[in-house]
């Protein structure tokens, strides 16, 4: 096969499929030629080009995160680089292999005047857990084993326990554009191998008295869809003394477990607050959407927190951390399950279902008294139709927190970029997420200053047909009328809500999207189903119109509704 003279390029491109990329999101430059050619030449490695590099890195980490592989980046010099800066961030914070791959000029250049020379050396700085500086002068055997070292080195810190994005930045001089058939091959591995530790008795007899614990909390943040995860915490939430807090980002469903943490939340007395106050918090999985849990431990902290997992050591986010557990969650529940830890007679599990079930029961009953087009309805009807087995992609602020008030649908997966839980990005990983997985629908529900901040994800050739994008247009950040604060500012609208003219729908036209516009309660009750089910050759988009001053006034109706 054809590729790159440069064998710093067929380096990097050799130990990239070694360890398992095969998809390659590339946005076009003149410096990393190289590795476009030989990207594209290779048999096994699917290309795709996106010109705008803050959306193709989103887009790919899209893709990495549907098929849980590492996936690579690859842009020219310059400004091209920091572009990617925002996805990488997301990537760190969610523990997404993302590799990337930077073009840079030689270094003799960097910051001598001329075009494209910033200093792109570890630019990325402590978001990626590592970085590799190399160049294509005078590649001895030497320099040939320190590539082959730190780059194994590299992929071993993406994918093994605690995954993360890496970087490779690789200085290539001219000229760019020469190729010639491939010969060598430079791959090589250097893996952290895990072993198998069993509990020993002294830490069996310690988790057996903590398990004594009259309340029991467990909290999970965002996760992928796991069946095992999903058995054996269902497993051990059949203890009396076992209360399950869950995230829909967690993907993890049981009738036994608490699915709306701020709906449940809602209205708590002193006396509740008491009762509901964990001795014992194991937490496991990513960030954790409601800010009222985070507030509730930490004002009212257990006596011990577990923290469960790989990722991110020593992060204390409840003020109360005891003892970190280095295992798999799945991993961990099985080994407690084994090990049967006595369960104290308790009503704990009992009251937060109970508080659950109550909030639960009047969500079926509420109704808004008006016919106005809110953001609470709007949510509360998609939500209910959702198509079975889809995946739902949502936006952040307002969007992932109102998507947190109703139950979630135990078939739909539920996906969100709660790593930074940045605006940017969302529609350019929806995309992503939903070309690589073309047998699953996927929805996009997002608020419009999230459609306008990423439109320029419509500007590609990979707009998936089976992707229905709807926004919210609330015609600002509404979720500055919500939070306390900035209602009470004069610089509200201007400088919180950021309120704005833009046209929807001249942006899907431009991008040749179907588009359909809702301004009516009774419309989008007709048209919703039709919308999510209905077969098009074309990426659709709907925007629903609500009024951002009524909004609060409404969720508050909603609030108060469930909390009596």
């Amino acid at each position: 096969m054809l590729t790159s003279d440069k064998k710093v390029v067929q380096l990097v491109i050799d130990q990239c499929y070694l360890h398992g990329v095969r998809h390659v999101v590339i946005s076009p430059g003149s410096r990393n030629a190289p590795f476009s050619i030989s990207f594209d030449e290779h048999p096994d490695i699917k290309t795709f080009v996106i010109h705008d590099e803050r959306s193709a890195a989103f887009f790919a980490m899209g893709i990495a995160e549907q098929l849980q592989e590492p996936v690579a980046i690859c842009c020219t010099s310059g400004s091209a680089a920091l572009n990617y800066y925002p996805a990488i961030a997301e990537a760190y914070y969610r523990s997404i292999p993302l590799i990337v791959i930077t073009a840079d000029r030689p270094a003799e250049w960097i910051n001598q005047g001329d075009g494209q020379t910033i200093m792109q050396q570890n630019v990325f700085g402590k978001h990626v857990r590592y970085q590799v500086n190399l160049d294509d002068s005078h590649f001895s055997a030497e320099q040939q084993w320190k590539y082959q070292r730190e780059t194994a080195l590299a992929f071993d810190s993406a994918l093994s326990k605690w995954k993360g994005p890496i970087h490779f930045n690789v200085g290539l001089s001219e000229p760019l554009y020469q190729s010639i058939e491939k010969e060598e091959y430079f791959g090589r591995k250097i893996e952290s191998v895990p072993t198998s530790i069993d509990w020993n008795d002294e830490f069996k007899t310690f988790i057996r008295k903590e398990m004594l614990s009259k309340k029991v909390m467990v909290l999970c943040g965002q996760l992928p869809k796991s069946v095992e995860l999903q058995e054996s915490l269902s497993e051990f939430a059949k203890r009396e003394n076992v209360a399950v807090l869950v995230d829909n980002t967690s993907n993890l469903t049981d009738d036994a477990f608490n699915h709306c943490i701020d709906r449940s939340l809602q209205g708590l007395n002193d006396k509740d607050k008491e009762e509901l106050t964990p001795d014992l918090l194991i937490t496991l999985g990513g960030a954790i959407v409601s800010k009222n849990i985070k507030l509730f431990l930490r004002k009212n902290p257990p006596k011990q927190h577990w923290k469960v997992g790989f990722n991110f050591p020593g992060m204390d986010t409840y003020q109360c951390l005891s003892h970190e557990m280095q295992s798999h969650p799945s991993a961990f529940f099985n080994s407690l399950n084994k090990l049967d830890p006595p369960s104290t007679p308790s009503n704990y599990g009992r009251n937060w279902k109970l508080i659950d079930r109550k909030k639960q029961e009047r969500v079926n009953h509420f109704n808004i008294t008006s016919d106005t087009l809110s953001d609470i309805r709007v949510f509360q009807t998609i939500l209910k139709f959702l198509p079975n087995t889809s995946i739902l992609h949502m936006g952040n602020s307002s969007v992932v927190r109102y998507c947190q008030l109703f139950d979630p649908n135990k078939t739909i997966e539920y996906r969100c970029n709660r790593g930074t839980s940045g605006i940017d990005g969302s529609t350019s990983t929806a995309i992503g997420a939903a070309f690589i997985n073309p047998e699953k629908e996927h929805v996009l529900l997002c608020g419009d200053l999230s459609f306008f901040y990423d439109s320029n994800a419509l500007w590609n050739k990979y707009l998936p047909k089976n992707l229905k994008i709807i926004v919210v247009n609330n015609h600002g950040g509404g979720i500055f009328r919500i939070i306390p604060g900035p209602s009470n500012s004069k610089q509200l609208e201007t400088f919180f809500e950021a309120k704005h003219i833009q046209n929807i729908e001249k942006i899907a036209s431009a991008f040749n999207c179907d588009y359909s516009l809702i301004k009516e309660t009774d419309q989008l009750n007709k048209e919703i189903i039709t919308f999510l089910t209905k077969k098009s050759e074309n990426l659709s988009l709907m925007e629903i119109v609500t009024d951002s001053t009524q909004n609060p006034l409404y969720l508050q109706e909603f609030l108060t509704f469930i909390t009596h």
